[in-house]
């Protein structure tokens, strides 16, 4: 039974900045009242795992539950979501840590978590302990009905990483989502350089179809306020700016997906996220700025996290540092 709170918007910003911060290791949380707060910050002094453990040990206590986020490698899926509840800790805080500690991954998007782990012993986040662990993964165990939820989550972005997706976008457990007309007839008419600027779809989870959200004109500074902050969406978003005194109007893609939707949604637009470009770009005759072979795409949780700035400089080129060409010195007189 899950507890009921939920994640503060302080601990939101806190795990934000863990994940764009390569030199941060982890991250420690606890419950006040009825929100999940930040503690401590646990910097990265090695690129080895098992030595940044060691500076875990100081802010843990034999008493106290916590919530500890770990990177365990870099990449969006590198993090372990690990419950500390020590035998000595009061009842009520053992019963109140347990039942709330699902909510946690879910609050902060159970796609950036690759492992949850319960313990309740200090020794088993040291070295030793955390050997015995990674040596026990090899027997596979049981996992709970939102576990298996959560694991579902990431199989559907790989499915979808390996599906063509043209006219249908793939998902991962061999359903598919259709794109509605109108939905279709839109995009069509953003390719073309009329009508709004900014495009959103959503996805029907009853009937598992692709619809048009709404459709609006703004600029890249009012991306934030446009999109919806309560819903997944996957937003096409005609960027027009000035380069080198040219005007240009490339297509991009924006993937929002707020931490408060549901698993089902996650799901969904997981799958389906990368067979809505293709469809949008393959079928629609959508011409994306390039980049790979998907375009320009930005991901978020929240489209506050979009920004004027972190656009155009997807759009400034790379200045490219020349390294003059030394001469070697003439050698000296004999």
């Amino acid at each position: 039974m899950q507890s009921g709170i939920t994640a503060s918007q302080e601990l939101q910003s806190a795990f934000n900045s863990l994940v764009s911060t390569p030199s941060q290791r982890g991250l420690l949380a606890s419950i006040q009242g009825e929100t999940l707060v930040p503690k401590d910050t646990i910097p990265s002094k090695s690129p080895s795992f098992l030595d940044d453990l060691a500076l875990l040990s100081p802010l843990i206590h034999p008493t106290v539950p916590s919530y500890i986020i770990l990177r365990l490698e870099n990449a969006p899926d590198g993090f372990i979501a690990i419950t500390y509840v020590p035998d000595a800790a009061p009842v009520r805080q053992k019963t109140l840590f347990a039942s709330t500690r699902l909510t946690l991954v879910r609050e902060l998007g159970p796609e950036r978590f690759r492992e949850t782990l319960f313990v309740t012993e200090k020794r088993e986040l040291e070295r030793e302990g955390w050997e015995r662990h990674e040596q026990s993964k090899g027997v596979a165990a049981p996992l709970t009905e939102e576990e298996e939820v959560l694991k579902g989550v990431k199989d559907a972005e790989a499915a979808a990483r390996a599906g063509t997706g043209a006219k249908r976008a793939q998902f991962g457990t061999g359903a598919s989502l259709g794109i509605e007309e109108e939905a279709r007839r839109t995009l069509e008419v953003l390719g073309g350089g009329s009508g709004d600027n900014l495009v959103q779809l959503k996805i029907n989870v009853q009937s598992e179809v692709i619809e048009l959200a709404g459709t609006s004109s703004t600029s890249a500074e009012g991306l934030a306020t446009s999109i919806s902050d309560t819903e997944p969406r996957f937003s096409f978003f005609r960027y027009t700016h000035d380069f080198e005194g040219t005007q240009q109007s490339p297509l991009i893609f924006i993937y929002t997906c707020p931490s408060g939707s549901k698993i089902r949604e996650r799901m969904l637009y997981a799958a389906s996220k990368l067979g809505a470009i293709r469809a949008a770009g393959d079928d629609l005759g959508l011409e994306f700025a390039k980049k790979d072979m998907g375009g320009k795409q930005f991901e978020a949780s929240s489209p506050s996290e979009i920004t004027a700035s972190m656009i155009e400089e997807e759009f400034r080129p790379k200045q490219e540092q020349k390294q003059g060409f030394s001469r070697p010195k003439r050698p000296g007189k004999r």
